[in-house]
């Protein structure tokens, strides 16, 4: 039996869609095609017909998945700024949802093990984020990319760190890390232009 070619876009995004909530929230390697098919409301036979392989769907879902941060960013950018940015990011509803959060945060260490095709797309699209949040910095800025490749940083890692702790401390960790991205933004100013 055929399909029409929107049902199986459909069906593409489904699977799409629940893989990169369960990678997020259970690990790449931790994610079978069998519970992610089943969670889609599908058999293991239908995932072929849309991805060649499990490497194949990592790749797309977390592609797909840091185009929609690319667009998300650039709407809370135009609208509040790098510290709403950073707000958002390193706040309690973030950590506590790492199903729905950022990829990179979730998934850093397990794509650091895929195929050289998988660390190539994560490495031009993580560039366009680290590009967008250099936009947003003070124009006094020097080294833009390079703050804003060290701010990308600092919040991907205190974000993964406050996912590993207890809440007290969580708390703090996250506090810890606006208070060093606001500093590591102010003082990354050129010289002549820095406020005593």
């Amino acid at each position: 039996m055929r399909y029409e070619k929107g049902r199986k876009d459909a069906s593409r995004r489904r699977i799409m869609d629940v893989a990169v909530e369960r990678f997020r929230t259970d690990g790449i390697a931790a994610s079978g095609l069998a519970t992610i098919m089943k969670d889609a409301g599908m058999t293991n036979g239908a995932f072929y017909p849309h991805f060649p392989s499990k490497a194949d769907l990592v790749r797309e879902t977390v592609s797909d998945a840091l185009s929609q941060q690319a667009t998300w960013l650039r709407g809370v950018l135009d609208e509040g700024g790098l510290q709403r940015i950073v707000d958002i990011y390193l706040s309690p509803d973030h950590r506590d949802e790492p199903g729905k959060g950022c990829a990179s945060a979730a998934l850093l260490p397990e794509l650091s093990r895929q195929p050289p095709e998988t660390r190539g797309m994560y490495a031009a699209q993580s560039r366009v984020l680290v590009l967008q949040l250099a936009a947003a910095l003070p124009a006094a800025v020097e080294n833009r990319e390079d703050v804003a490749t060290a701010i990308f940083a600092m919040m991907i890692g205190t974000l993964q760190l406050s996912r590993a702790v207890d809440a007290d401390v969580s708390d703090r960790i996250l506090q810890a890390g606006k208070d060093a991205i606001d500093v590591l933004a102010r003082r990354s100013r050129n010289p002549a232009t820095k406020a005593d």
